[in-house]
């Protein structure tokens, strides 16, 4: 028993504390949101969950942190198969929730759905940044790009063709596009990337369903529902809501739209960000920005501090998961990206969403604790054709 408590003290002096403390600010700071954007029809239940979730995110963020990520690396055919089985549950037990994307798992016994996706991206930090350290020697090369290529592609072609979830798919993809570059990966494969991009274009924008393909015209094409009362409709009401709150909001449980059931769609998941602009104003919304920011900021520290090649990725790829969603809900709000249903991280309500973040965390505290190798014997590099 005491060798189990030297064990969880050690555990919680070696953590990155200053990381876990930003974290769980944001959160504390989504839960009031979610309980002023729910509040119309009963905040109590959704205030619940996101605090359990919290709770268990907490929990994994120390046991993730807890473990070496050369363990992660070594294992990391396990990591892979475990991503394939979690998408592939989604054949049986996929459903969509009125979304048009089969995004959530809904297995028997099992009191609330999980989205399979947000706790693959945990797995697939892992196993690109173990791919890259296998051949680090030579990052550019022909063989380790096809490799890496092997592990993108599938992950990026499941999750698409099993849950149609372009929001989550692109994630995976700004994921990769930044370790990648932090890696060192010569630029001339990014032009070869972009040009094949370019190539498949017409059979990409020919898989999209019709209402994802208008969400993307409508930034270009005005004479799209200028009268905002179908593919607008959200934005606009989105727009109004972010405007109306002017510098110090109307207040906590005042929102106009907010308050009002229907008014402002999904104010507690996809445009909570509308919800704090109406009820908290621009000192609200350039808070939870900074905060977010500093979360960003602190997971790059980490993965600069690193001097391991494996660890600084992984650090990196964190930190542009939560550079993606956050620059793509935030845009989505106020009408500068696409509507591709991405939460706020850390605020927006979700439980799957906020134990992965926290698990993400937990990889970064990892490397805050053990920087570098600690034991180069132990460690068993992948060989270079593994896959």
């Amino acid at each position: 028993m005491a060798r189990i408590f030297q064990y969880i003290k050690q555990t919680v002096r070696n953590a990155d504390l200053v990381l876990l403390l930003l974290c769980v600010i944001a959160t504390a700071f989504g839960c009031l949101v979610i309980s002023s954007a729910t509040n119309a029809e009963g905040s109590i239940r959704y205030v619940l969950v996101q605090i359990v979730a919290a709770l268990i995110g907490v929990f994994l963020f120390f046991i993730v942190s807890s473990v070496d990520v050369d363990f992660f690396s070594e294992h990391r055919s396990w990591l892979v198969a475990f991503n394939c089985f979690l998408l592939l549950l989604l054949i049986p037990f996929g459903t969509d929730n009125a979304t048009g994307n089969k995004s959530w798992l809904e297995l028997p016994l099992m009191p609330v759905q999980i989205q399979p996706a947000e706790i693959c991206k945990i797995a697939f930090v892992l196993v690109l940044a173990s791919v890259m350290a296998s051949h680090q020697n030579k990052p550019s090369g022909f063989r380790a790009v096809t490799h890496l290529g092997f592990h993108v592609l599938l992950i990026l072609g499941l999750n698409m063709i099993l849950s149609r979830d372009l929001g989550v798919t692109l994630i995976f993809v700004f994921i990769f596009i930044g370790m990648a570059f932090a890696g060192g990966i010569s630029l001339i494969w990014f032009l070869v990337g972009i040009g094949g991009l370019a190539a498949a274009a017409p059979f990409l924008w020919g898989i999209l369903d019709e209402y994802q393909k208008n969400r993307i015209l409508i930034l270009f094409d005005e004479s799209i529902d200028p009268l905002g009362i179908d593919e607008r409709y959200h934005t606009m009401r989105s727009i109004k809501s972010l405007t109306g709150g002017g510098l110090t909001g109307q207040g906590l449980f005042q929102g106009n739209r907010t308050q009002a059931l229907g008014a402002l769609y999904a104010q507690h998941t996809d445009y909570i960000f509308s919800a704090i602009g109406e009820e908290l104003g621009y000192i609200g919304c350039v808070f939870t920005v900074l905060l977010l920011v500093a979360i960003i900021a602190r997971c790059i520290w980490v993965g600069i501090r690193s001097g391991d090649y494996m660890r600084r990725l992984i650090c990196f790829g964190v930190a542009s998961a939560l550079i993606f969603q956050v620059i793509s809900n935030v845009g989505m709000c106020i009408g500068l990206t696409p509507v591709i249903g991405l939460t706020l991280p850390f605020i927006s309500y979700g439980g799957s969403s906020l134990i992965s973040m926290f698990a993400m965390m937990g990889l970064v505290s990892g490397v805050f604790a053990r920087p570098a190798p600690t034991s180069h014997e132990r460690y068993i590099r992948p060989p270079y054709n593994s896959y």
